[in-house]
């Protein structure tokens, strides 16, 4: 198996700022559809409990099928990306999405709502290892830290818009003109990248006649792309946690009201994003004076476990632990970038789809498993207990890291 270029796809330094900017705007663009398209249905759930009849666990069952569907879909399709390019893949990801909404706007009962969930969920299968390997072929290495940073951040800002434009549409009108306009904004950023379609473009991987039987597939014997897969489940489940049970621990431990535990959670999100831009600035630095990557991600969520262990006692009060989630959002990201930086470094040559598709799948396993066992603590009263399982989950993601570390460097 040997890579065919399509040209000169991997720009040389010097490379003009602009360039790798416009590809980077893309890339961001299109991830944040990706994030926003998780909460497609999430934000409504209280509508269609009530206009449909649904349960808590009809709902629920809606997002786990979500993750099932981009979990299992993700690790395929990054053999899709490296055989056919990441560009017809990204955009077939997002006409999904687009399928997605308009099925939503025509929604008569769960079925409908069913249907959503899967389309949604096989659009979103695709992105990470589409997004990454356009962004390891087409920007330039001195930016690449910068560029995962803005990855990861336009992730977060399509989280927070998602509730704000969905919610706020159904207040104004209905909640079926809220999916025709989230219909019309993937329109839109569809139209964006073919606009911009050559910034796109990626190299192939070309299998010959003569090629062994199952190549493709070598890569999975290798320990650090399974490490890589540990890592990132376990650190999401960390995620997971915060995003789902964080608000109910600081209502019932610290009377704080719904609403106001709500926005810690946006807190959480946009610390988190700020870190993200922090944190990009550190990968960029750490690059150009030989920073081992696994060990700014090692401090970095060590240091996210202890604030999330202080919450978990309880002793900073109400307002205290509220800040301190916030900032354990902060610290998370400052590692974002240069996770996505460790990742690259344990890809081998020419496997860039199918070992980000396998690894990033790890993401959604946690997001699947942690509510289903931190779902048994929460049942028993355990809300301290929750936060430092979270805590404790984090460390152990920090041992992963390093492991990546030690195995890509034995590796080399």
């Amino acid at each position: 198996m040997n890579t065919a270029a399509l040209g000169a796809l991997a720009p040389a330094n010097p490379v003009p700022l602009k360039q790798d900017a416009t590809v980077i705007g893309l890339v961001g663009l299109a991830h944040a559809t990706s994030h926003f398209s998780h909460l497609l249905l999430a934000p409504l759930f209280p509508v269609f409990i009530r206009d449909f009849g649904l349960s808590y666990s009809d709902v629920g069952l809606l997002m786990s099928l979500f993750f099932v569907i981009s979990g299992s879909g993700q690790a395929l399709s990054g053999f899709l990306v490296d055989r056919i390019g990441a560009r017809p893949v990204l955009f077939a990801a997002i006409s999904c999405f687009l399928l997605a909404a308009l099925a939503a706007s025509q929604a008569t009962g769960y079925t409908g709502l069913v249907l959503v969930a899967m389309l949604a969920g096989l659009g979103n299968a695709p992105f990470h290892p589409a997004d990454f390997t356009i962004l390891n072929q087409r920007v330039s290495t001195p930016r690449l830290g910068h560029a995962f940073s803005a990855h990861g951040l336009t992730g977060n800002l399509g989280w927070a818009l998602a509730p704000a434009f969905l919610i706020g549409i159904t207040a104004l009108s209905d909640w079926r003109t809220a999916y025709l306009g989230a219909a019309l904004l993937y329109v839109v950023v569809l139209a964006v990248l073919f606009w911009q379609r050559d910034k796109l473009l990626t190299e192939v991987v070309v299998r010959h006649a003569d090629a062994p039987r199952g190549g493709d597939l070598a890569f999975l014997k290798l320990p650090v792309v399974w490490w890589c897969f540990a890592f990132f489940l376990l650190s999401t489940m960390t995620l997971a946690v915060v995003q789902t049970f964080a608000p109910s621990i600081l209502n019932v431990v610290h009377g704080v009201s719904v609403e106001m535990a709500t926005l810690t959670i946006s807190a959480y999100m946009l610390c988190s994003a700020l870190g993200m831009l922090v944190g990009g600035f550190v990968a960029a630095y750490g690059q150009s004076h030989r920073w081992s990557s696994d060990r700014v991600v090692a401090i970095a969520m060590t240091g996210g476990a202890l604030l999330l262990l202080v919450c978990a006692t309880g002793w900073l009060g109400a307002v205290g632990t509220m800040v301190a989630l916030a900032a354990t959002g902060f610290a998370v990201g400052v590692g974002g970038p240069s996770r996505d930086m460790m990742i690259k470094k344990a890809t081998p040559k020419g496997a860039t789809g199918r070992v980000y598709g396998t690894v990033y799948s790890g993401l959604d396993v946690g997001f699947a498993l942690s509510p289903l066992i931190f779902g048994l603590t929460m049942d028993r009263g355990w809300y301290g207990l929750t936060l430092a399982g979270a805590a404790l989950v984090l460390m152990v993601s920090v041992y992963a890291a390093v492991g990546v570390g030690q195995r890509t460097a034995a590796g080399r």
